[in-house]
């Protein structure tokens, strides 16, 4: 399975992202990695923060995602944690070679919230403490979101550097704010310093 197939199959979530956005959830801006400009790379090694999230844990094949994010959006509500959310929808996939369509595959999608939040089943909160990360930002529809994986993950091994599980996409905006060339897609991959003769395999 390539990187690229991997996420051409996850169109569904095209769909899904309406959901939270027609609830108007306006999210309080959060540290994130700055956008890069045309003269500068497209990626960069960055530090970042552990923060926490609010989410639905699930198993199974991604065409599941428009039914999770509706159980978010709902559990959510029903818990009063809008209140809390600190940051944009995320995204975490973990075991980055599960096919997509295998009920194998494990992820979670969900929103960065404050630390105080408390939110109970079938909402989780966890924390993302993966700091040293390769991002880069994918402009345009998602079903191209696998062309820029491709190359961030190619650019991460001409820095020295070997990428590692868990991937993490954090979305800038949605379909029904801006234009599908407009969609703005944060990559995150956590990443290690290569050791001569040694390397891992995302």
């Amino acid at each position: 399975m390539s990187v690229k197939h991997r996420f051409h199959s996850a169109v569904p979530a095209i769909v899904a992202m309406s959901l939270f956005s027609s609830l108007s959830i306006a999210a309080p801006p959060t540290t994130s990695p700055a956008a890069t400009s045309p003269q500068e790379s497209f990626a960069s090694i960055k530090e970042v923060p552990s923060f926490a999230y609010c989410c639905i844990v699930h198993k199974g094949p991604i065409s599941d995602i428009t039914s999770v994010i509706g159980q978010l959006i709902q559990a959510m509500q029903e818990q009063n944690i809008f209140s809390a959310i600190r940051g944009p929808m995320v995204a975490v996939y973990h075991k980055a070679q599960t096919p997509v369509d295998s009920p194998d595959l494990s992820w979670e999608v969900g929103f960065i919230v404050t630390e105080q939040a408390m939110p109970q089943a079938p909402l989780i909160k966890k924390v993302w403490s993966h700091n040293t990360i390769a991002v880069a930002t994918h402009v345009g529809p998602y079903q191209q979101l696998g062309e820029t994986l491709e190359k961030l993950v190619a650019w991460v091994g001409t820095q020295g550097y070997a990428a590692n599980d868990p991937l993490l996409e954090r979305y800038l905006n949605s379909p029904m704010q801006v234009k599908p060339q407009e969609l703005r897609t944060e990559i995150w991959i956590p990443v290690v310093k290569k050791l001569e003769g040694s390397g891992l395999n995302f």
